[in-house]
């Protein structure tokens, strides 16, 4: 039996995202599940239910990396009350653009019934646009 408290729910997703196990990935996430990222980039936004998530959010973020090089993700904290988690992480990659991209992270989660039904994303979104997206000045 799967553990539904909320802090073991987040802690999975990330041990899936670190593995791309795409199942848990998948089953992590509420069918109404919501995530939210700041700034203007190709996955700012709020993106709407479970395929929203996966096939729209994290499959655009994944589109500007490297899949031929290491993608890294490392859970450094996490802090949970009731159905809230805060968690802070370390993620790297090399993007499409051959520059690399090391980023700290902090995104809140709500969790209800062992899924996650809410993300907020913080991060350094002009790291991640000079890294991923824009061309070198």
């Amino acid at each position: 039996m799967t553990n539904t408290e909320p802090r073991d729910v987040v802690r999975r997703y990330f041990d899936a995202l670190a593995a791309g196990d795409q199942d848990v990935i998948w089953e992590s996430w509420a069918e109404d599940g919501s995530c939210w990222y700041g700034g203007d980039l190709p996955i700012s936004g709020t993106w709407q239910g479970r395929e929203g998530v996966i096939d729209g959010f994290l499959a655009t973020a994944f589109a500007h990396l490297d899949p031929d090089r290491e993608v890294g993700v490392r859970i450094t904290n996490v802090f949970g009350e009731g159905e809230q988690v805060l968690v802070e992480w370390d993620s790297w990659a090399t993007g499409r653009t051959g520059r690399p991209y090391q980023q700290k992270n902090i995104g809140v989660f709500t969790v209800r019934g062992g899924k996650i039904v809410e993300m907020r994303e913080y991060a350094d979104t002009q790291h991640w646009e000079r890294a991923l997206v824009a061309d070198p000045s």
